[in-house]
């Protein structure tokens, strides 16, 4: 993950739908987000960015460009996850858990399936 950066609001949006569609174009980009639609300008661009910081590649069909992701879903999900731990819960789990429990309210179902997660591990180690 080294040199991996955080992707903002748009690049998030616009690498949502390239994750989800796998290939696309521009225009197949623009088809799956809400409305009202950005410019296609405006996504071409924002692919470019996500090219240049190498989370897009390429492949040239005729004069169209069809994108795919090169870094995974998962692997972007570690990075922004821990970015989140360091940033706002001084690197906690339990800081983390408890900020939802307070803010959410949190449903028993979810306590239940925390509390499952945390055995498994426990289990492994």
């Amino acid at each position: 993950m080294n040199g991996m950066r955080e992707l903002t609001k748009a690049e998030e949006q616009v690498m949502q739908v390239i994750w989800k569609l796998q290939k696309t174009n521009v225009h197949g980009i623009i088809e799956q987000l809400p409305e009202p639609r950005p410019a296609y300008n405006t996504v071409s661009t924002i692919v470019r960015i996500l090219e240049q910081k190498g989370f897009v590649g390429h492949e040239s069909k005729g004069r169209a460009h069809l994108y795919f992701p090169k870094i995974e879903k998962d692997k972007y999900k570690s990075f922004a996850a821990n970015n989140l731990m360091q940033g706002y819960f001084s690197g906690s789990l339990s800081n983390l858990v408890s900020f939802f429990a307070k803010k959410e309210g949190m449903k028993i179902e979810d306590v239940d399936e925390i509390m499952k997660i945390i055995e498994e591990q426990k289990n492994k180690k």
